[in-house]
């Protein structure tokens, strides 16, 4: 009698481990331009000229405000790190580069120097998500990395796009106050983010983002990622009418343990908003309204 071998019908299943990169959707590009103003230079100026300047500039600036694709603002900056600071939202890099050329083409451009920068694109980190997802996957034994594996994430990520769209793609929040800054998380050393495990990563970023919630009413946070586009790896944006939540909220933060342990902070800038309508004030040495 011979024997009939049955073939081994086993789902195979997926050798290689979840990826330890957390998945992100990406809105608006975003560009921080700090300048310095040459009072001096400007002043020198006839002040029928002065006025058709800063007529031309004004009328730039509110065309810019009012953006339907990504608006900018202008803020009076506090303190030595410079005299103004725009921030642009828009559909791409390359508006942000129009953007520029087209405030380097006007004349009030002349009196401006330079003294930094910072491009990023508005970011939603899903931690949480992304192990629901990942673990979803392997369960259906779609091997990571694979084709099929990046499709099916490219169909969650665009439905959660979706869902998103308002945050990832918003207004500049009309506070009268900004607060600005780069940060990093730590890697070497003695502590370094990026070799926790995936899971811890997202229980801890989950107690940070309560923090944060505590000053919704308070508050606007819009959370920038630059990696791969300027010196650190995300940009922070602040917005409210009372400089003081600034200084609770990031204070607050400072005694969560992603903050305490592994976060590292680049400069701040704090500045008023200007509308454009308030500009010819600024100019003549008036804080704006």
């Amino acid at each position: 009698m011979t024997t009939t071998m049955t073939p081994d019908i086993r789902p195979q299943t997926v050798s290689a481990e979840i990826p330890e990169v957390p998945l992100t959707t990406e809105g608006y590009s975003v560009l921080h331009q700090m300048m310095r103003f040459r009072w001096t230079a400007w002043r020198a100026v006839p002040e029928g000229t002065r006025s058709a300047i800063t007529q031309e500039a004004a009328s730039a600036l509110g065309e810019m405000e009012q953006r339907s694709g990504g608006q900018s603002a202008l803020f009076s900056l506090i303190g030595h790190k410079g005299d103004l600071m725009l921030v642009h939202f828009r559909n791409s890099f390359a508006d942000l580069n129009q953007a520029e050329l087209n405030l380097a083409g006007l004349r009030l451009s002349e009196y401006f120097e330079p003294t930094s920068s910072y491009l990023s694109i508005i970011e939603l980190g899903l931690y949480d998500s992304t192990l629901k997802i990942y673990k979803e996957l392997t369960a259906q034994g779609i091997p990571p990395h694979s084709d099929q594996w990046k499709a099916e994430i490219e169909g969650k990520l665009a439905r959660h796009r979706e869902a998103m769209h308002p945050r990832l793609f918003p207004e500049i929040p009309p506070h009268r106050y900004i607060c600005f800054y780069p940060m990093d998380r730590r890697r070497g050393e003695e502590k370094n983010w990026y070799t926790l495990p995936l899971e811890e990563r997202a229980r801890q970023m989950h107690d940070h983002g309560l923090v944060g919630r505590r000053y919704a009413g308070e508050v606007k946070q819009i959370i920038t990622g630059s990696i791969g586009f300027d010196d650190w790896e995300w940009g922070v944006d602040l917005f409210a009418d009372d400089p003081l939540v600034f200084k609770k909220l990031i204070y607050e933060m400072r005694f969560d343990h992603v903050s305490a342990v592994y976060a590292l902070f680049g400069q701040f800038y704090v500045g008023v908003r200007c509308p454009a309508a308030a500009l010819g004030k600024l100019l003549s040495g008036e804080v704006p309204k």
